[in-house]
């Protein structure tokens, strides 16, 4: 997923998706390929009954604006050539598709391709609105093995992007180099570093923590970084890493606009020259090749150093239970088509997202070597709904409550300790009312 804005909607929409209820059966053992997670998914694709496959499909998606909307629809015009299928395709902006698919996975609606983010995946196929992949021949070999756990839930694998994407620390080569700086590689670094920087008109670091699951995803490197996880949200790690964050604005190194930022604003703020560092996503690197700014890449770090986990980013392809077989048969053909070496590498080259194949993810480094930083970083990165917290359908019952802290601490209106008590507390609720 290119991460922008995340439903605000998902928590209200929770007691609908426990309505509609929904499991499905795990599959008998079968042999693990290269590439996928032994005991975490059913990589292995079956085999498919011969059924003609219908000439029209539809699909859905939430690339509702330019230049996504543009660049997927042109990964799906080259696999309708392909096939020969015909996609009505509907763009829905995101905070209306988890609504629009909830409803219709009640009313049986759906369309035949669903593309949806991935931590939604979970929620969606605990509806029992979604078919395994391996029903329709789906290759899942050779994909990373944390993308396949990222698609699956409860043995069966529902949903796989054809590109993952993840985020890095990018600071302007000639401020620092005019600074007498080094690229930081702890926290202690970006603080030093952050406040050198910091001058009128420029501030030294730049984050997007706005009151969605964009903040959430932003600050989940941090959490993770520093030792906690999502299971606790008032542990002392999550409570170090809020503080952390919450020092950068209180000192003036980060603008208190930083809860109001997306990640677009934030990379507007980097090539404008008004941020001297920024944490955003690979997606930004075709901009950033483009621009005036000499930049480089550094890995988001823990508090003393080494790389720290990041959430996975992408957007997943899915096949929704339909009684047409002729249609089914039909959506299986494309997502082969847009999971194949060939699309993957295109939509890495459209998006600079790293393909979902390691093999043709370490093409896009020799294509573009400022890829190699968030390839390497590729398979460290973790799922939202799986481990270590393991939130499974749940996940947007502690993103809200962690997101709402984030802003009340950022903003001043509480401390890290108390914003984030808080969120557990209601964390804990909704877990406990689910």
């Amino acid at each position: 997923m290119q991460f922008r804005t995340r439903m605000a909607s998902i928590g209200a929409v929770a007691v609908l998706v426990a309505a509609c209820g929904g499991s499905t059966a795990t599959p008998s053992a079968q042999p693990t390929p290269a590439g996928a997670t032994p005991g975490a998914a059913t990589p292995v694709a079956t085999p498919v009954a011969s059924v003609a496959a219908a000439k029209t499909i539809t699909e859905w998606d939430y690339q509702s604006a330019d230049p996504q909307k543009t660049q997927w629809q042109k990964v799906l015009d080259e696999c309708s050539a392909t096939t020969g299928i015909t996609i009505q395709r509907q763009a829905i902006p995101r905070d209306e598709l988890i609504n629009k698919v909830l409803l219709g996975a009640q009313s049986k609606q759906l369309p035949n391709v669903l593309r949806i983010d991935n931590p939604d995946l979970q929620q969606i196929a605990d509806t029992g609105a979604l078919a395994p992949l391996t029903d329709f021949g789906v290759d899942l070999t050779g994909l990373y093995p944390n993308l396949v756990q990222a698609g699956t839930y409860k043995s069966k694998v529902y949903g796989i992007a054809p590109g993952i994407n993840g985020m890095a620390l990018f600071y302007n080569k000639d401020m620092f180099t005019a600074a007498g700086l080094q690229p930081p590689t702890t926290w202690a670094e970006i603080t030093s570093a952050a406040k050198a920087l910091t001058k009128s008109g420029v501030y030294g670091m730049a984050f997007s923590a706005p009151a969605t699951e964009e903040g959430s995803w932003q600050f989940e490197p941090w959490l993770w970084g520093a030792g906690g996880d999502l299971s606790k949200l008032d542990s002392a790690q999550a409570v170090k890493a809020l503080q952390f964050w919450t020092d950068l604005v209180k000192s003036g190194s980060a603008s208190k606009s930083v809860v109001q930022w997306t990640q677009g604003d934030v990379n507007d703020q980097f090539v404008a020259g008004k941020a001297a560092m920024q944490q955003n996503g690979v997606w930004n690197l075709s901009a950033l090749e483009k621009s005036k700014i000499n930049f480089g890449i550094v890995p988001i770090p823990k508090p003393d150093g080494g790389a720290a986990p990041g959430p996975m980013g992408g957007e997943v392809l899915t096949i929704p239970v339909n009684s047409d077989a002729a249609a089914s048969a039909a959506a299986g053909q494309v997502v082969n088509c847009l999971l194949s070496d060939k699309e993957m590498a295109a939509w890495a080259t459209l998006q600079a997202y790293i393909p979902s194949r390691q093999s043709v993810a370490a093409q896009a480094v020799t294509a573009d070597p400022n890829m190699k930083a968030f390839v390497d970083a590729a398979a460290a990165e973790l799922s939202r709904t799986g481990p270590p917290a393991n939130l499974g359908p749940n996940y947007s019952k502690v993103s809200q409550p962690l997101w709402t802290a984030i802003q009340a601490a950022l903003s001043g209106a509480k401390s890290p300790q108390d914003a984030l008590t808080g969120a557990q507390q209601q964390a804990a609720a909704a877990l406990a009312g689910s």
